[in-house]
């Protein structure tokens, strides 16, 4: 994906030294856990389960040039016998984009996985597969039916728990293909961003275009609120501002885009550097990366229960942070947010508490890890009081995965 390169955002981040660099220390409560990954093993997703347990999807690469797309649930405190999901040889595996899965209260599962669809570099589908409560993992299905040859990807799956997953990507069907410019895909049209339904039988239906012009190739977010669905994305303006919209489903149809916050980050580029949600109830929080005026910055958002728009952001990181954003809701009042931080040159994975009044506690270090494309974005979850990190860890001839918990007070 075009993008800006590493040193472009170590360069961005470093301006905002000026704003100081908070020390923190790594606390003695998280505790690493048995990772059920193989060998080769990269790109973890963990999600909390409508039954409350724990999942995680990863995908483990063979010599033979197969891929295998799995996952395993932490039932009892052990990592359940693995899965295999599906497996390809004509797989459009990305750092970015990486394949997730859900799992509805009544126990139906839905993953996705990216394939190629013609030989250019970046034209490939979405592919979704759906395993029914008791059932087998189908064949896949392709949510967009376009059928030209344009970048498809970043993927929100959300479980309507009524035996339907509501879907939304990044579609480049009006993009035309072809390689990256400066400021896009293709020289054609813009990226947008478009949403499905599917059913345990396969039928698709509710396909909607939500936003005819979106950043290129940052992750799309998404949350089940109990007014109904929010998603959340990086938008792009005529004017290459790059900050970021949510949509909602309200009275059977979608709400016309509203910017979360408006930061003025303007940038033709993709910073592949996507928004993360998550809500309790209707208390809903995002959280997102800006570089706006050169200083690099972690925000987290609130919105009140009547949806209509979001609070004031919260700064949680202005030191020199990567981005790579996560979260969760701890309660009605409080968000977890986790980030990859640059301490003395160091990448580090940190976490803190961010309340709607406001007040942040101290960062937390999780863990070392590496600023490169291959150490993917790290993953955090939380069940029954919880907290739990997953991140590629890069090895010299290998990758594998590496999980870290901590019980919150």
């Amino acid at each position: 994906m075009k993008s800006l390169t590493l040193l472009t955002f170590i360069a961005i981040a470093l301006l905002s030294c000026q704003q100081g660099t908070e020390k923190t220390k790594e606390t003695t409560a998280l505790e690493s856990i048995e990772s059920p990954a193989g060998s080769n093993a990269s790109l973890p997703y963990l999600v909390k389960g409508g039954d409350n347990l724990l999942y995680m999807s990863w995908v483990e690469k063979r010599d033979s040039g197969w891929i295998d797309l799995k996952y395993s649930a932490l039932k009892d405190d052990n990592w359940q016998q693995p899965e295999v999901i599906a497996s390809g040889n004509d797989w459009f595996v990305n750092w970015a984009d990486y394949p997730m899965m859900a799992v509805d209260n009544q126990g139906n599962m839905i993953a996705h996985f990216l394939a190629k669809s013609s030989s250019g570099t970046y034209s490939y589908d979405v592919n979704v597969v759906y395993k029914p409560a008791g059932g087998e993992w189908s064949e896949p299905v392709i949510p967009h039916k376009d059928g030209t040859p344009t970048e498809h990807g970043f993927v929100t799956l959300l479980p309507n728990n009524d035996g339907t997953f509501l879907l939304a990507w990044l579609d480049g069907r009006n993009t035309g293909g072809g390689d990256h410019d400066s400021g896009g895909h293709g020289g054609g049209g813009a990226m947008t961003i478009r949403t499905s339904t599917l059913d345990m039988t396969g039928n698709l239906k509710q396909e909607a275009e939500l936003d005819s012009r979106v950043c290129d190739c940052c992750q799309t977010g998404g949350t089940m609120t109990s007014n109904g669905p929010v998603i959340v994305y990086r938008d792009r303006s005529d004017e290459e501002m790059r900050d970021m919209s949510f949509v909602r489903w309200v009275d059977n149809s979608w709400t016309e885009p509203k910017a979360v916050n408006d930061d003025g980050w303007k940038i033709a580029g993709c910073p592949v550097n996507g928004p993360r949600i998550a809500s309790n109830d209707n208390t809903t929080a995002t959280a997102w990366f800006t570089a706006a005026e050169g200083i690099a910055k972690v925000k987290v958002a609130f919105m009140d229960d009547s949806g209509e728009s979001f609070n004031e952001p919260i700064i949680v990181d202005n030191s020199v942070s990567v981005g790579r954003v996560d979260i969760v809701m701890a309660d009605g009042q409080t968000a977890i947010v986790s980030w990859l931080d640059l301490e003395d040159e160091t990448p580090l994975i940190k976490f803190r508490n961010v309340s709607k009044d406001g007040s942040l506690s101290n960062p937390v270090i999780v863990s070392e890890t590496s600023a490169s494309r291959g150490s993917g974005f790290p993953q955090m979850e939380m069940v029954d009081g919880t907290l739990y990190f997953a991140w590629t860890n890069l090895q010299e001839q290998s990758t594998s995965i590496l999980i870290k918990r901590v019980k919150l007070n």
